[in-house]
């Protein structure tokens, strides 16, 4: 008999939760086979089984809490394996002989049955669940069969006899919780947010975050990237974005002000001599912050790939847990989604985060009698106002400004 545990995760995390299980007691699974969904406070991890055998028992169910180490089921090994007989197999009774073609039969349906399962990934499972889809009518153009999200959401379910309406029956509340006499729609938070939510407020509580404001004219970038966005994508095969340059400028800023690419570790501060910036990502789960390593040592075009690779990454449900962790500064762009001014929160133990924006036209003055209408962005940096000072803060933000606004000084800095 095989155990099934939760293994090693990573050094920071102790703990999971069971999103589903793939495979159910009696079903035969084969080594390396996915047998079940755990989601942890960074990402999503699929276990697979050990051994090759049937499904014995499940000892923990999904949504349960599950610690690294923890048994939560069995297999029962080589079931539904065949072998050659001992020869003191040989003197078995009429009625096993008569009992082993059938036993042979049962064993040959639940391979069969385990081969033609579904592949598909977790956060297509996770969408096809809340679709009411069945992943085996889903076509993809996947060469190993497996189903991934696109697919999903691709794919339009049947139309089907609408269920007989019930009851809504309203949520009991618990002590503490307010009740209400309208329907409502209780959500369980998923462990992801659960985390987000827990850390954001922790860093409000353990540190002095402060917010500075400046703006950027954008216009040498964007002309720079106009004339030159043809020649770098034939070259580097990757577009030139925006993301570069403010990475750029940010390596820059934080050699110039070294205490923002620092935390706190007890009565110590832990200044970093390495470039590890993190990006934040909005993804299904919630928002995710993938580290580009060494920016200070990529090029423009090697920042604009690592950026495209974490972010589809993101998106697949597929970045790993190093992929997430030891960044050193924190950029985020709320100009995606057309946010022209924000109050970033820390990105704990990190003590600074900048904040991007959307770019939108607006009156400048050029001199005391002419106006034009320049791109700008509004800029925020948020900083922990117990190692870093008001000055500082300051100095690297408008350090920023000022290189965009001149962007072949970037090139200087390498």
């Amino acid at each position: 008999m095989a155990e099934i545990k939760v293994p090693e995760l990573a050094e920071s995390i102790s703990e999971g939760t069971i999103a589903q299980w793939l495979k159910q007691p009696g079903d035969y699974v084969e080594q390396g086979e996915y047998l079940l969904e755990l989601e942890t406070d960074k990402v999503n991890v699929e276990l697979t089984a050990e051994e090759s055998g049937v499904l014995q028992e499940v000892l923990k169910d999904s949504g349960d809490t599950v610690q690294v180490g923890e048994i939560i089921g069995t297999i029962s090994e080589g079931a539904g394996e065949s072998s050659a007989p001992a020869p003191s197999e040989k003197a078995e009774s009429k009625e096993e002989k008569q009992a082993e073609p059938a036993a042979q039969e049962v064993s040959e349906e639940a391979q069969t049955e385990a081969k033609s399962r579904t592949i598909a990934s977790p956060s297509a499972r996770k969408l096809a669940r809340e679709k009411g889809i069945d992943l085996s009518q889903i076509p993809t153009g996947d060469p190993l069969g497996r189903v991934r999200k696109h697919d999903v959401e691709a794919y339009e379910k049947p139309a089907s006899k609408p269920a007989p309406q019930q009851k809504q029956q309203q949520p009991k509340a618990q002590k503490g919780q307010q009740s209400f006499d309208k329907p409502v729609e209780v959500q369980k938070m998923s462990r992801r947010r659960q985390t987000i939510a827990k850390r954001l407020v922790e860093v409000q509580q353990t540190s002095a975050m402060l917010t500075t404001f400046n703006e950027v004219d954008m216009s040498a970038v964007m002309n720079l990237r106009k004339r030159r966005k043809d020649q770098f994508l034939e070259q580097n095969e990757v577009k030139l974005g925006f993301m570069s340059f403010f990475t750029k400028a940010v390596v820059a800023a934080l050699k110039k002000y070294p205490l923002l690419n620092a935390e706190i570790q007890g009565d110590e501060l832990i200044v970093k001599k390495f470039y590890d910036i993190g990006i934040a990502v909005a993804a299904d789960e919630g928002l995710v912050v993938p580290v580009v390593r060494d920016a200070d040592r990529l090029t423009f075009a090697g920042i604009e790939k690592e950026i495209g690779e974490l972010a589809k990454k993101a998106r697949n449900n597929k970045l790993t847990l190093s992929e997430l962790q030891g960044g050193s500064f924190t950029i985020t762009n709320g100009g995606t989604f057309g946010s022209l001014m924000s109050t970033p929160i820390l990105n704990s133990p990190q003590v600074g985060i900048l904040g991007m924006h959307k770019i939108q036209l607006r009156p400048v003055a050029i001199d005391e009698e002419r106006f034009e209408n320049r791109p700008m962005m509004y800029l925020a940096l948020s900083y922990d106002h117990r190692i870093v000072d008001g000055k500082e803060a300051v100095g690297f933000l408008v350090t920023i400004k000022n290189l965009l606004e001149d962007p072949e000084q970037l090139l200087l800095e390498g």
